[in-house]
C-alpha cells in the first residue's frame, strides 16, 4: 500500500519541538496506547481511533514545511499514545523522510514489542528508516511494572537488548514519581540493566508532573495519583547520579 493510502490517526503535532530527539524536530503524536501508566498525562490518546487522520504523504508533506529549521540534527519524531500501534504509517512516514535525507525519531513505550508475527517483519522493517529510539523504561521490577502500567516489562526490557544488539541508538527515559518509581535499588536496577546495553546515546530522568489532571476531570475518569507530589530537585538529582545522567 503506497503512503497515499495509508492512514493515520493524530492526535496532535508540535513544530517546534526542542526535547523528544536532536535539534529541533516536527513532532507527530498519534492516537492509541494499550498501557494505562497510573502517570499519564496524556488520556485522550488512549483510544486507537480519533484525531486528525492523515495519510503518510500528507504527514510527511506536513512536517517538509518546516525542514528550513532542521539544523543539527533535527528532522521528525513520531510519538504517542504508543507510535507502534500505528506501524505502517510510521514505517511509510520514516520511509519518505530517508528519501528526502531527514532524520527519524521513535518515541515509545515499547509495549506493543514482540518477536511473534506478524509484527516483528513489520517492525524490523521500520527499524530499517529508523536513526534513533526514544524508550521510556517506566520501572524496572517487572512486578511494580504491571501495577503501574497494567503491562509487563519483560518484552520491553527485550526490545532494549534488541535494539543494542542490531546497532540502532537510543535514548532511554525515565519518569521519576516519588514513592513509585525512585526507590534507590529500583534505580541502581535500572542502571545495571542500561549498562549492558552497547547503543544508549543518553539518559533522562523525566521529573513527574501533575499537568494532565484536567484532562482526567474533563474526560470524567479518576486521576490514580492524587496526592502524590512532583519530586523535589534532590530527588531528581540522586536518581541522575544513579543513573549516570
Amino acid at each position: 500500500m503506497s503512503a497515499e493510502k495509508i492512514i493515520g490517526h493524530i492526535n496532535s503535532t508540535e513544530s517546534f519541538g526542542s526535547v523528544d530527539g536532536p535539534g529541533v524536530r516536527f513532532i507527530f503524536f498519534l492516537q492509541g496506547c494499550p498501557m494505562r501508566c497510573k502517570y499519564c498525562h496524556n488520556p485522550e490518546t488512549w483510544a486507537v481511533k480519533g484525531g486528525d487522520e492523515m495519510t503518510a504523504q500528507e504527514a510527511f508533506d506536513l512536517a517538509y514545511k518546516y525542514k528550513n529549521y532542521w539544523k543539527g540534527g533535527g528532522g521528525i519524531t513520531v510519538s504517542g499514545g504508543e507510535a507502534m500501534l500505528q506501524i505502517k504509517f510510521v514505517t511509510e512516514l520514516f520511509k519518505l523522510a530517508k528519501e528526502h535525507g531527514v532524520s527519524t525519531a521513535l518515541d515509545t513505550s515499547g509495549s506493543p514489542f514482540t518477536h511473534n508475527e506478524p509484527f516483528f517483519s513489520k517492525f524490523q522493517e521500520l527499524m530499517k528508516y529508523t536513526d534513533l529510539v526514544i524508550l521510556d523504561i517506566k520501572e524496572i521490577d517487572d512486578e511494580k511494572h504491571r501495577k503501574l502500567t497494567s503491562h509487563s516489562n519483560k518484552n520491553i526490557l527485550d526490545l532494549a537488548r534488541w535494539l543494542s544488539d542490531n546497532g540502532i541508538d537510543m535514548w532511554i527515559r525515565h519518569v521519576l514519581v516519588p514513592t513509585i518509581t525512585e526507590n534507590d535499588d529500583d534505580l541502581k536496577g535500572l542502571a545495571d540493566f542500561i549498562s549492558t546495553l552497547k547503543t544508549v546515546k543518553r539518559v533522562e530522568v523525566l521529573p513527574y508532573h501533575t499537568l494532565g489532571v484536567p484532562k482526567y476531570e474533563k474526560l470524567g475518569i479518576p486521576y490514580p495519583l492524587e496526592g502524590v507530589p512532583t519530586p523535589t530537585k534532590a530527588e531528581v538529582e540522586n536518581a541522575k547520579k544513579i543513573l549516570n545522567c
